[in-house]
């Protein structure tokens, strides 16, 4: 399968998630990856309803009425209400204040107009969504809530949230993503220099709790029964120090001309340790420091410090450890010979006769899959969080060693996937890299998405009619 690299946090490779004003929040990140959705800040989970137990309070029926038309189609007034209802009840569930209804109902009501943009710059791009992707889509949701899919259908209807409207939100969630990423990413470079600056400054951090520091010092004791034109001639000297140090001169050479401290035949280094093992005016002195850089003269209780940065290091910059995945597949691409249906069907089949012994996962791979992958039996090798596009990592992270997931579609085709084992690993120089593009990949993403959304609500015709309430 080519792979594409995903975004994620540095430290627990972890994925962004933006509040949102709707139900299905706990269902998002599985709904996402059952068809090429995006979780991260640009994703949002469809307002049709929600997967939760409580009901939904149901909106007073009123007349309704058009309150904006964004270029031929209208928004009403029970569909805002509707969502601001359900915004409410999330944000009372989270715990979280209520603003005032009616800064709630205008955020909602502008999120609609976005949407609506959006999903009609969607349809006039040709992109379409069949039945199977939705298909996928509700198996997601339903397994992200631990559910079957009759057990969700179920539970909408007891929650009084029409089936067909929840599946048609779904649909129009997967076509609004899959316009996103068509136009949103090939927006996004990330340079190697970029990565150069991110890592000097994840070096540079100043998280004292994971930062490791060698620190090499000057120390010009000062004598506890010293008197004040004592302490001034020992401060010049120590500033003469620490005026050289800047200057470049070489620092170990004036740890032996001017340093008393214990460690002075080590350059004055005191050796790479956690900051809190330093005492807490070294440390605060130099955490805005880069390595190389110089302070000082500092006063302690024992005299005088000028202090230079030899090393220091955020936790995990060096030694980031992942959980890595070792899995295999087989893929089959949709073409006008064989459908994204037919493809589906087939691979089901595969699972059903591996399941049952009379078939060799690695044998149907060599003679089906349309990955480079098939000489190898589909072993895709270790992979790091983040190798792979969401839509196809997502549920290979949910399997269990030996489990194959039912199969899936991924923008590249349709997949059988099985995951034979995972093991904690310490990621390389290169592979640390690879994890920074993706820090950065997520951030510009989410920079260009914002950019590209205010882009397509601007070129909207936007008529408001009567106030909503």
């Amino acid at each position: 399968m080519t792979k594409q690299r995903r975004t994620h946090s540095f430290a627990a490779a972890g994925r962004l998630s933006r509040t949102s004003l709707v139900a299905l929040l706990a269902a998002s990140s599985v709904m996402a990856g059952a068809q090429g959705l995006r979780p991260s800040t640009q994703l949002r989970t469809p307002d049709a309803g929600t997967a939760s137990r409580s009901a939904t309070p149901a909106a007073p029926r009123q007349a309704d009425f058009i309150v904006a038309v964004v270029n031929s189609d209208p928004i009403t007034n029970n569909e805002v209400r509707s969502k601001v209802l359900r915004a409410e009840q999330q944000l009372t569930q989270r715990g979280a204040p209520l603003p005032p209804r009616t800064e709630l109902t205008r955020q909602v009501l502008e999120r609609l107009i976005s949407d609506k943009a959006q999903l009609q710059l969607a349809r006039m791009s040709g992109i379409r969504v069949d039945e199977n992707a939705v298909d996928l889509a509700m198996g997601a949701v339903a397994s992200q809530n631990q559910i079957s899919v009759p057990e969700l259908k179920a539970r909408l209807v007891a929650d009084g949230i029409s089936y067909t409207q929840f599946r048609s939100d779904l649909r129009d969630e997967i076509l609004i993503t899959r316009v996103r990423q068509r136009e949103v990413e090939a927006r996004v470079v990330i340079s190697e220099q970029d990565i150069d600056q991110f890592l000097r400054d994840q070096e540079g951090g100043t998280d004292t709790a994971s930062l490791d520091l060698n620190l090499a010092q000057i120390l010009i004791p000062v004598a506890e029964n010293a008197t004040p034109a004592d302490v001034s001639l020992l401060q010049a000297r120590a500033q003469l120090a620490s005026d050289r140090a800047r200057r470049g001169d070489d620092f170990a050479a004036l740890v032996n001309e001017f340093s008393q401290a214990p460690n002075r035949e080590a350059g004055g280094q005191m050796g790479l340790r956690s900051a809190d093992r330093y005492p807490s005016l070294f440390v605060e002195a130099t955490q805005n420091l880069r390595i190389g850089g110089v302070t000082g003269p500092l006063r302690s209780g024992a005299g005088f410090h000028v202090l230079k940065v030899i090393d220091k290091k955020q936790a995990g910059m060096s030694a980031v450890n992942v959980t890595q995945t070792r899995a295999r597949h087989i893929l089959l691409r949709v073409t006008p010979r064989l459908t994204e249906a037919a493809a589906l069907e087939k691979l089901a089949d595969f699972k059903k006769r591996i399941a049952a012994g009379q078939a060799d996962f690695a044998t149907l791979a060599r003679e089906n899959s349309e990955d480079g992958s098939a000489k190898d039996g589909g072993d895709l090798g270790w992979v790091n969080p983040g190798t792979f596009v969401p839509e196809f990592e997502q549920p290979m992270n949910t399997l269990a060693p030996g489990q194959i997931a039912e199969p899936l579609v991924s923008r590249f085709g349709v997949h059988l996937v099985q995951v034979l084992e995972r093991r904690d690993s310490k990621l390389s120089t290169r592979e640390q890299r690879e994890l920074a593009r993706n820090v950065l990949r997520e951030k510009k993403t989410e920079e260009a998405y914002a950019v590209w959304a205010q882009e397509v609500r601007g070129r909207a015709y936007v008529e408001y009619r009567e106030s909503s309430n």
